[in-house]
């Protein structure tokens, strides 16, 4: 039996400049920031510790290596993951450890709702799908030019330079393709096509002039800078193990990249195990004053104080402690808007086609690049206007079948072990992920209806998919299937697996930005409308949710709020 750890001592009554809540990609690069701008820095994880290299066990572990040859799971393992491993491919015996035990973290679905999680220090920055991608006007003006929600209080000129910065560090593979709608950003080289992958991009590109097959641009490290290699990254080996973690430190995550640049500085407290259930408000002097925390393995609770708090903890686990944090001047939570809670969005994906490739039968590929194409938006651009408002994007997987095809061949003796020993066909995947509009009553709430381990409400899900949505998907299926038609693919067929929010794992909105207390919990620096200690830069502030994978916003938002917010400290508008 394990028993509890002692958790880093931290002196009665110390006060910190900064306490961030949660570590993985947006609140390492809180962490990060304020660290290196001279703020003695408290990073909160509701999980335990994972130390980069040494503890990603399953990294480099061959499959004969597993017990069950990393094939199946034991039936009394994998009932701790009945959410988990909806995704279909997440819960393995190399990869479970990575993401939540949904008995002991229940919430309550009014609606399907796929909520995919990991607790632990680095959080998905360690399971992340990695494709970065820049937001751009057509994105940050769409609400307000159709009259949709609220808009955005940014624009691209004002985000433009954070990405610049984020991309940098970070280290993001791709190419500069001119898109007005998907902004060129700080690439290193692409990572490579296969012969496969060559011809869907010259066929596409030639028959279709409205839209472009690229690289997709991922972070990962094809050409490592002296930054990069200074923090131990290495260069991708195309193993696309990535979920496992990576000892090479080649794509980002927190354990790679941010937290040791933050630790650098000995600015930096990182407390696992530590779930903050709420922020401590002071009525008197109008601010947050600090955290409440309920120690993971000892259920003691604690309370820890800054002078700025930055929500980190996800979208849906920033809005639960803004839910949660109640007061005599919010005994609702946190906000006064009437917009907490709602607006929850999520891509909708698994809509597209599949065919094979009967060409290049004598070739295969080297190594396993974790990232292919992309096929970016070309949908209500310039005159194109479809019933359907806002567009998707397709995200290219290819593959060749290995000896794994011989599974489904019949036979036996010397011609079948012969057969069984060649390759199979060439697959390739088209999947679209879609926008899905901000619908106030797109939902989530506090309930008792069920309590976590820690005695704690839970939130309910109350969300679904639109018209808007089904349309866009019959769409996306119907141009995936031309595409594929044109460039001469064989075995076509469409699909559409009709997954429910939350399983592309890009939840965004309940806590969004905008213009005024009025419309949003949030301002344009991420800051509270009337809390201005308190921050929030993860998917919760999103105020649309552009069909491109946000992460790499994520980042911008973090850096540009934490460069904020130490100049306001700075200047004594927010008090120490």
């Amino acid at each position: 039996m394990n028993r509890p750890t002692a958790q880093p001592p931290i002196p009665k009554g110390k006060k910190f400049d900064a306490i961030v809540v949660g570590s993985g990609i947006s609140g390492g690069w809180s962490a990060k920031e304020l660290c290196e701008k001279g703020l003695n820095v408290l990073l909160l994880e509701r999980g335990r510790m994972i130390e980069h290299v040494s503890d990603y066990h399953t990294a480099t572990k061959a499959p004969w290596e597993f017990p069950h040859r990393n094939q199946q799971m034991p039936p009394e393992l994998l009932a701790k993951y009945p959410v988990q491993n909806r995704t279909g491919f997440t819960i393995t015996e190399a990869t479970h450890h990575h993401f939540v035990n949904d008995l002991e973290n229940p919430y309550v679905e009014e609606k399907p709702f796929d909520w995919i999680r990991g607790y632990h220090v680095g959080g998905k920055s360690l399971m992340w799908g990695r494709y970065s991608f820049r937001f751009s006007d057509l994105d940050f003006e769409a609400n307000a030019k159709e009259g949709i929600a609220t808009d955005w209080p940014i624009r691209y000129k004002d985000i433009a330079p954070w990405y610049d910065y984020v991309e940098k560090f970070a280290g993001i593979a791709g190419s500069r393709d001119g898109l007005p709608h998907l902004p060129d950003g700080q690439f290193q080289p692409p990572l490579p096509d296969n012969c496969l992958e060559a011809h869907l991009r010259q066929s596409v590109n030639a028959q279709f002039p409205d839209r472009k097959v690229i690289s997709a641009r991922a972070a990962h490290l094809t050409a490592p800078t002296a930054q990069q290699m200074a923090l131990g990254r290495a260069k991708c080996q195309f193993r696309n193990l990535c979920m496992r973690g990576c000892p090479y430190g080649a794509y980002f995550s927190t354990q790679s990249a941010t937290l040791p640049a933050a630790r650098r500085t000995n600015r930096l407290t990182v407390r696992p195990h530590s779930i903050v259930n709420s922020i401590i408000y002071d009525e008197r002097e109008g601010r947050a004053t600090g955290v409440r925390v309920i120690d993971e393995q000892t259920h003691e609770w604690l309370e820890f104080s800054a002078s700025i708090i930055f929500l980190n903890a996800s979208a849906l686990g920033s809005t639960y402690i803004l839910m949660n944090s109640r007061s005599n001047r919010f005994p609702t939570g946190m906000d006064e808007s009437g917009q907490l809670g709602r607006n929850l969005m999520d891509h909708h994906f698994h809509v597209g086609a599949t065919a094979d490739y009967d060409r290049d039968l004598d070739k295969y590929y080297y190594g396993r690049h974790p990232a292919g194409l992309y096929i970016p938006r070309f949908r209500n651009l310039g005159t194109d206007r479809q019933p359907f408002r806002r567009g998707y994007g397709f995200e290219v997987y290819t593959n060749r079948e290995n000896w794994e095809h011989a599974y489904r061949e019949e036979g036996f003796g010397a011609d079948f072990k012969t057969k069984a020993t060649q390759f199979g066909s060439w697959k390739v995947t088209l999947d679209a992920f879609g926008e899905c509009l901000p619908y106030e009553d797109n939902r989530v709430y506090l309930t008792s209806e069920q309590t976590d381990k820690w005695g704690q409400p839970v939130l309910k899900m109350d969300v679904h998919y639109r018209e808007n949505e089904t349309l866009m998907r019959r769409d996306a299926q119907e141009q995936a299937v031309l595409m594929l038609e044109k460039a001469g693919f064989s075995n076509i067929s469409g699909f559409d697996s009709q997954a429910h929010p939350g399983l592309s794992i890009h939840e965004m909105g309940t806590a969004r930005m905008g213009t005024s207390p009025n419309n949003s919990v949030f301002n344009r620096f991420n800051q509270h409308h009337l809390v201005k200690n308190v921050f929030c830069t993860d998917g919760a502030c999103m105020t649309s949710s552009p069909c491109q994978n946000p992460s790499l916003t994520y980042m911008a938002l973090s850096a540009r709020a934490a460069d904020y917010a130490v100049k306001a400290l700075k200047r004594g508008d927010i008090p120490r």
